[in-house]
C-alpha cells in the first residue's frame, strides 16, 4: 500500500487526490490543512495541518506528499515546498495519458493532468502544474512552483522563470524567455522575451500591471 499526503485540502488538493487515485498512482490519500476544521475531505482524512506532517511521516502514515497549494499563493507553495525538500520525500503524478518523450524530464513533486504532451529534452522543475492538454516543446525549461492552465503551448528552447502563471490557451514563441513571478493572461501570445514580472495579456502581449 502507497499513501500520498497532500498538503492543503482545496479545490486543487481535490483534484490531485482524484488523479492519483483514478489514475492508480497511490492506493490511499491523506490530507494536511492548515485552514479546514473538517475531519474529511472528499472521503479522505484530513491528518493535521502543516506543523504535523514531519511527525505523521515518521510514524509511517503516509510514503510521499505533494503540494495542493493554487496558483494564487505561489509564493506559499514554494515556502511549503523548501520546508519539506530533503525531509520528506516528495512525490509526482503524471497521468496516464500524459505524451512524454523518454528524455523529457518531470522533477519531484510535479502533477501533469491529463492530455499534456512533453517533448524531448523539456524539464518541468520541481512542485510545478501543468494543468489539462498543455504542450511543452523541445529543449524548454518550465521552472520550480510554476502553474500552467489549461491548452497552454510553449514552443521550443523557452525558458520560463519559477513561480510563474500562466492563463489559458496562452502561447509562446520559441527562444525567450520569462522572468520569475510573472502572470500571462488567457489567450495572450508572448513574441519576445519578458524581462520584468508583471501581467501580461493580448496578442501581441502588452503589460498591464
Amino acid at each position: 500500500m502507497k499513501t500520498l499526503a497532500i498538503i492543503g485540502a482545496g479545490h486543487l488538493g481535490q483534484q490531485i487526490a482524484h488523479y492519483a487515485i483514478s489514475d492508480k498512482h497511490y492506493d490511499s490519500v491523506v490530507f494536511f490543512d492548515d485552514v479546514t476544521t473538517e475531519k474529511m475531505v472528499s472521503g479522505y482524512p484530513v491528518l493535521g495541518n502543516t506543523d504535523t506532517v514531519s511527525e505523521a511521516f515518521s510514524d509511517g502514515l503516509f510514503d510521499e506528499i505533494l503540494i495542493g497549494i493554487g496558483y494564487k499563493h505561489l509564493d506559499a507553495r514554494k515556502a511549503v515546498f523548501e520546508k519539506f525538500d530533503g525531509k520528506v520525500p516528495f512525490g509526482k503524478i503524471i497521468h496516464s495519458s500524459v505524451i512524454l518523450d523518454v528524455d523529457a524530464t518531470v522533477n519531484p513533486g510535479c502533477v501533469i493532468y491529463p492530455g499534456c504532451l512533453i517533448d524531448a529534452k523539456a524539464v518541468i522543475s520541481e512542485n510545478t502544474v501543468l494543468n489539462v492538454s498543455c504542450t511543452i516543446a523541445h529543449d524548454t525549461v518550465i521552472g520550480n512552483h510554476c502553474f500552467l492552465s489549461p491548452r497552454v503551448a510553449i514552443a521550443g528552447f523557452v525558458n520560463v522563470g519559477e513561480r510563474c502563471v500562466i492563463g489559458i490557451n496562452a502561447t509562446l514563441i520559441d527562444n525567450i524567455s520569462i522572468v520569475e513571478k510573472t502572470q500571462i493572461g488567457a489567450g495572450t501570445v508572448v513574441i519576445k522575451s519578458i524581462e520584468t514580472a508583471g501581467l501580461y495579456v493580448g496578442n501581441p502581449h502588452r503589460l498591464v500591471r
